[in-house]
C-alpha cells in the first residue's frame, strides 16, 4: 500500500511478470517465448475460460481424456461447448494418442494435462509431439493443462511449446509455486490469438489482482522450488509404498500429487466407499466418478498434499476400516 501498488494492471498482466514467466521457459525448456504472447489470468480456471472462449463456439466439439480434470467439462457446458471423451486406462498409461485421437471426427480442440490429474502420469515425449503434429495437420487447437509442471519425479516433463507455437499453454502459481491463494495463472498463446484473448480479460475481469502479480515476482526461486519437488516425491514414494498393498495401483505416479487406486477388491461403489471412508474413518478422499464414466466407479484418488506425519496416520485410519 505505501508503494501505492493497489491499482489495476493492464488486462495481459505486468510485463515484468510476463517478462519473467518467459525467461523461466527459455531455463527449463530451452523455449524462447516472447512475453507478448502471454497473458495473467485469475487462477488456471480463468485461463480455461478466455481459451474455450477465443477458440470455440456454440457446439463446437472439445477433445479430453476420460478420467480427466472435471472443470474441462464443467467449463464446456457453461460456454455451450459439447465435451467428447476419449477413454484411457492403464494400458496406454491414461494417455490419449494420436491413433485414438483419429478416431474422433468434427474435432474443433483438444484438452490434455500432463502430468494428469487424477492419475500422476505423465504423457511421453514421442506420444505428446504425435498429438500435437496431428493437431497441427488437421487444424485442430491443442490445449495443454501444464499446471503440475516441476512437480515431476521420474523424466523430464515437455511443454507443447517444444514441439509447435500454435499450442495453447496453461501454466499457473497454485501448485508447483505453491501459491493458490493468490488465484493467479497465465496462458501462452499464438501471436494471432492474443488479442482476442485480451478483449476477454479486459471485459471479464478487467485484470489479474495487483497484489498477486507483485508476489509472484519473486517465486521463481530455483532452489526454493527444488526442495517443493523433493518434498513431494518423499510423500509419493511413502504414500504409495503404504498403499500398494492395500489397493491395486496401475503405476506409481510419476507427477502432481495424485495417487490413482483401484478399490474393486473392496467397493464397486466409489462415492459409496469415499462417503463411509470420511463418515466413520474421517479420512477424506475423492471418488473415481468425479472424473468421468469410464470405469471409474471402481477407483478412488489420494492426494498426498499433507506432511508425512499426518498420511502415516490416515493409512492406520484405512486399514482399520478395511479391518487389515
Amino acid at each position: 500500500m505505501k508503494d501505492r501498488l493497489n491499482h489495476y494492471t493492464e488486462s495481459l498482466g505486468l510485463i515484468q511478470l510476463r517478462e519473467k514467466i518467459a525467461q523461466f521457459y527459455k531455463e527449463k525448456y530451452s523455449v524462447e517465448v516472447s512475453p507478448e504472447r502471454i497473458a495473467l489470468t485469475v487462477g488456471t480456471s480463468g485461463a480455461f475460460l478466455v481459451a474455450y472462449s477465443i477458440l470455440l463456439s456454440s457446439k463446437d466439439k472439445l477433445l479430453m481424456t476420460d478420467p480427466s480434470y472435471p472443470c474441462y467439462k464443467n467449463f464446456s457446458y457453461i460456454l455451450n461447448i459439447n465435451p467428447v471423451f476419449a477413454p484411457v486406462d492403464k494400458s496406454t498409461n491414461y494417455q490419449l494418442t494420436a491413433e485414438q485421437l483419429k478416431e474422433f471426427k468434427d474435432i474443433k480442440a483438444v484438452q490434455i494435462s500432463s502430468p494428469n490429474n487424477p492419475t500422476g502420469n505423465i504423457y511421453k515425449k514421442e506420444i505428446l509431439k504425435g498429438l500435437i503434429n496431428y493437431c497441427d495437420e488437421n487444424g485442430i487447437y491443442f490445449i495443454s493443462d501444464e499446471i503440475y509442471h516441476g512437480l515431476v519425479y521420474n523424466e523430464k516433463e515437455h511443454t507443447a511449446l517444444e514441439f509447435s507455437d500454435n499450442a495453447i499453454v496453461i501454466n499457473g502459481f497454485s501448485k508447483y509455486f505453491c501459491m493458490p491463494g493468490f488465484r493467479l495463472g497465465w496462458i501462452i498463446l499464438p501471436e494471432n490469438l492474443v488479442r482476442k484473448a485480451e478483449i476477454v480479460l479486459q471485459n471479464v475481469f478487467i485484470a489479474p489482482p495487483t497484489i498477486s502479480q507483485y508476489a509472484a515476482l519473486g517465486a521463481f526461486d530455483k532452489q526454493h522450488l527444488d526442495k517443493i519437488t523433493e518434498e513431494y516425491r518423499k510423500r509419493r514414494d511413502f504414500l504409495y509404498n503404504q498403499l500398494k498393498d492395500i489397493f491395486n495401483i496401475d503405476a506409481k505416479p510419476e507427477g502432481a500429487f495424485y495417487l490413482w487406486a483401484n478399490i474393486e477388491k473392496y467397493s464397486d461403489n466409489a462415492f459409496k466407499f469415499a462417503n463411509e471412508l470420511l463418515e466413520k474413518a474421517h479420512v477424506a478422499i475423492t471418488p473415481g466418478i468425479d472424473f468421468g464414466e469410464n470405469n471409474t466407479e471402481k477407483y478412488i484418488r489420494f492426494a498426498y498434499t499433507k506432511d508425512i506425519e499426518h498420511m502415516e496416520e490416515g493409512v492406520k485410519r484405512i486399514r482399520a476400516f478395511l479391518g487389515l
